[in-house]
């Protein structure tokens, strides 16, 4: 099995994909000619309008969402650099740097590197 699709709430779309699109610099996730998300490897982020959720995001019982990158010290430092909140600074876990940002819309998304 593998994860084909990650959905998120959003409450601004035109935000969201600003955020993902161009200040994470996702590429697009095209499928018959048509943009539904973005790409993470080989997973799609799919971002969905509140008004097709089941509730607003919150910090109740929520799916972690953690992206392996290539240095998490330096995806960090370049988060900040482009205006993104850190919500969690990088702390190790198991020997492996790990550590948070917050999206446009709130959501948290956990970031952790190899080294």
């Amino acid at each position: 099995m593998s994860v084909r699709a990650i959905a998120l709430a959003v409450t601004d779309e035109a935000r969201a994909n600003e955020f993902y699109g161009k200040t994470l610099g996702l590429p697009a996730a095209i499928e018959d000619g048509d943009n539904f998300g973005f790409l993470l490897d080989k997973t799609i982020l799919l971002l969905k309008p509140v008004a097709d959720w089941y509730g607003r995001p919150s910090d109740e019982l929520n799916a972690r969402i953690t992206l392996e990158v290539a240095d998490a010290r330096e995806t960090e430092q370049a988060l900040r650099a482009s205006g993104v909140t850190i919500s969690d600074p990088i702390a190790v876990y198991g020997g492996h740097p790990v550590g948070a940002f917050l999206d446009s819309e709130g959501n948290k998304l956990w970031f952790c590197s190899k080294q």
